[in-house]
């Protein structure tokens, strides 16, 4: 049996992926979502399982010095992790597995496989960025202060992935996700030239 790829895709804070991975599941099925687990608690909206699978902190430490994590990563205070059973298992039945992390935790999977196909999402510009954020109601005023302090950050590492979606248009967005999927990405590639005034634009607040 064929083995299965690993894709990984990462974004700063507020850039939408979260909703672009959820619309390209439901539009590939045979992509597999790895479900992360993490110490952050569960918002109102969150199902166990679902979104996460939610874990105290010494749960955590115990899982991570068992070696069941992929990768791990902490993001504002909370540690998330990735496990490596559940992305071995499918990976060796032949299917293709999505993990949506950050890219801190790319960098490990990077590292650990790879062959992995790697793709960052990033806004169409810092604005978008900051409205995007202050309408999440579930976040207060100072997570958000620090989601844009760092999104900077999370953004200076896109050249470190094989491919880039500007999440300008949503649909577009969609099926540049879909042409990497099916491996016809070639013009997306994080390198390509058109990129640099984007960068130079959201990167302007570092």
């Amino acid at each position: 049996m064929k083995r299965g790829r690993l894709y990984v895709i990462s974004a700063p804070s507020g850039a939408g992926k979260t909703s672009l991975v959820k619309t390209l599941l439901a539009s590939e099925p045979r992509l597999r979502l790895s479900i992360s687990h993490t110490t952050r608690k569960r918002r109102p909206t969150e199902v166990e399982g679902r979104e996460y699978h939610f874990v105290t902190k010494p749960q955590f430490t115990e899982l991570t010095a068992r070696g069941e994590f992929l990768e791990h990563a902490r993001v504002f205070d909370n540690d998330y992790g990735t496990s490596r059973g559940f992305v071995e298992s499918q990976l060796a039945q032949g299917h293709d597995v999505l993990l949506e992390i950050d890219w801190q935790g790319a960098q490990q999977v990077r590292r650990a496989m790879p062959e992995c196909v790697s793709i960052f999402v990033l806004p169409p510009a810092r604005q978008a960025l900051a409205e995007r954020l202050a309408r999440r109601a579930t976040d207060t005023a100072e997570v958000i202060r620090r989601r844009l302090a760092d999104a900077a950050t999370d953004m200076s590492h896109y050249d470190e992935f094989d491919y880039v979606v500007v999440n300008d248009d949503f649909d577009r967005a969609v099926a540049d996700l879909k042409r990497i999927v099916d491996g016809q990405g070639g013009d997306l590639k994080s390198s390509r030239t058109e990129l640099r005034p984007l960068l130079a634009e959201l990167l302007a607040g570092a």
